[in-house]
């Protein structure tokens, strides 16, 4: 019995080290945000920087492509595209998968937006979302609007990605 408490203790110290995050600094709101490239799920060269000029601009962060959680938080923002887009809005999603791992989950469930491979964690990086120690990205979410970081959940939503995002678009009007 020891030697099988001393199991489980053991395992749960090793489950917590490998779920805990990195620190990361998070870009502030009111800050400029991040003007970083990515190749998204068709190999394509996308600048964010470009996609601020358009308006408002949806970048959000998730773990791994084709996961539970991951899948709701995406198709939360799928079902809800027509609404974000009717507010002028592109989304971005971004996750340290590879761009095949992105195309993949981009078909399998038919998302109507890019998804950004971002294998070095330069775009994680320069909006300061962490990684844990298996090398995946906290969910978190940034809202975009005129070049400045205008609202952030640093604790994203799975299944109600796309309500929190509506809720930070219409308390900024």
């Amino acid at each position: 019995m020891k030697i099988l408490l001393s199991i489980i203790l053991v395992a749960g110290v090793a489950v917590a080290f490998l779920l805990s995050t990195t620190n990361a600094n998070p870009v502030e709101l009111g800050a400029e945000a991040p003007d970083v490239t990515a190749t998204n799920q068709d190999g394509q060269t996308i600048k964010l920087g470009d996609a601020y000029k358009k308006g408002p601009v949806v970048v959000y962060f998730y773990p791994k492509a084709d996961t539970p959680g991951c899948t709701k938080q995406a198709c939360s923002l799928r079902d809800a595209f027509a609404a974000l887009t009717d507010k002028g809005v592109t989304v971005f999603g971004v996750s340290h998968d590879s761009v095949d791992q992105q195309k993949e989950f981009h078909t399998k469930y038919k998302l109507p937006f890019d998804l950004l491979a971002d294998k070095k964690k330069e775009i994680s990086k320069a909006f300061g979302v962490p990684s844990n120690q298996l090398g995946m990205a906290s969910r978190q979410a940034f809202l975009v609007s005129g070049g400045k970081i205008v609202w952030r959940d640093l604790k994203a939503s799975t299944d109600k990605q796309a309500e929190d995002v509506l809720a930070a678009l219409a308390s900024l009007k």
